[in-house]
């Protein structure tokens, strides 16, 4: 899927029953994130911090959505250890795609990681979609390589300011750190909005990088 496309809305069977994506996410954010498999440890480890992180996630009025190439009686038993590892706790559902329709479609299958039957498992897919139901991130990681989660919590406050705020966030970027102002706003507008702007000064002599305190 390419950036600001609309995510498709996908009726699908989960572990608490027959959703829409759309009407699940409801006017706030969504996250879809996809596993290899039920019962794989890197898997279990990411759903459990997933669960560990709800609060956060939460706060930012983000909905999560998982999922496996299993099915709900599978995901429901393996939730069971996801559960005593996390703490006791989960709070979110997981699609059921034995089909794999979902992974063909979204272009998610890590063709040189295969199951017991020799099927490439699907890969470690994220996309981030707003309220307007568009995906406005997406990444993309091996089978073999678990998600760093706090990264995830990171650009969902990039996305959340940059899309009411004329600003972009720099490199390793952390919330209530300094932003860059958008290229698009210049001269007398650029002052009015960020008062405590600052210019870097370089050897070009042009004035592209400046900074602001994050905006409000």
């Amino acid at each position: 899927m390419k950036l600001g496309a609309t995510f498709p809305d996908y009726k699908v069977k989960t572990t608490v029953g027959d959703l829409s994506l759309h009407e699940y996410w409801g006017e706030g954010w969504g996250i879809f994130f996809t596993h290899p498999a039920d019962y794989t440890p890197v898997c279990t480890t990411e759903l459990a911090m997933v669960e560990k992180m709800a609060e956060e996630f939460s706060k930012r009025n983000v909905k999560m959505i998982a999922l496996s190439c299993d099915s709900v009686e599978s995901h429901v038993g393996w939730t069971e250890d996801i559960k005593k590892y996390s703490g006791g706790k989960f709070s979110y559902p997981i699609i059921d795609d034995t089909s794999r329709t979902l992974a063909v479609e979204l272009g998610m299958l890590d063709a040189d990681e295969k199951d017991a039957a020799g099927l490439p498992l699907t890969a470690r897919a994220v996309f981030i979609v707003g309220p307007d139901k568009k995906l406005k991130l997406s990444i993309l990681y091996p089978a073999t390589t678990g998600r760093n989660f706090d990264e995830l919590l990171r650009v969902i406050d990039s996305l959340q300011l940059t899309a009411y705020k004329k600003v972009a966030t720099p490199a390793n970027w952390q919330s209530g750190g300094e932003c860059m102002v958008l290229p698009s706003v210049t001269g007398d507008a650029a002052k009015e909005l960020f008062p405590d702007m600052r210019v870097e000064e370089l050897p070009s002599g042009k004035g592209y990088m400046r900074f602001t305190p994050q905006p409000q």
